[in-house]
């Protein structure tokens, strides 16, 4: 398993945590209310999507017999997400409290975490277009040994 899987699927889990104690606080204390867009972004940018990005970054290559065709760039999406939802939702907080440079935490963690997104959809779409299983389309569902083969004369 390659190391962005795993650290994709713990990160979830850590994500899933803070989400977790957020919702606890919220509901021991309401006034904590007002960090609800921090809550819903860890619960589903983190736990959710993160949890998503492991699992379809092992699984998806597989279902096409290919392995994943850039891993460089899943590497980059990992990091990429951590520091958007890390930036997002501290932002989220900051605004709440008036905090200077708060929207600008907003936007640069939204926009990493878009640019994390797009790497996922851009890796798996390749590995699926570079796949054994398109050619095997291609030839309209017929295995390689079915063609006609050319007379070797």
């Amino acid at each position: 398993m390659d190391w962005f899987v795993r650290a994709f699927l713990k990160s979830s889990l850590v994500w899933f945590s803070l989400a977790v104690g957020l919702a606890l606080a919220m509901a021991a204390f309401p006034l904590l209310t007002v960090y609800r867009a921090a809550h819903l972004h860890l619960a589903l940018l983190g736990f959710v999507t993160q949890m998503i990005y492991g699992v379809a970054l092992h699984v998806v290559p597989r279902f096409f017999g290919q392995p994943l065709l850039h891993s460089r760039m899943a590497e980059v999406q990992f990091w990429t997400a951590q520091a958007g939802l890390v930036l997002l939702t501290t932002g989220f907080v900051a605004r709440v409290n008036g905090w200077p440079l708060a929207a600008g935490a907003v936007a640069v963690g939204g926009l990493a975490s878009a640019v994390g997104a797009f790497c996922f959809v851009v890796n798996l779409w390749r590995t699926m277009d570079a796949s054994p299983m398109r050619a095997v389309q291609a030839r309209g569902g017929r295995p390689l040994a079915t063609l006609p083969q050319a007379d070797a004369h």
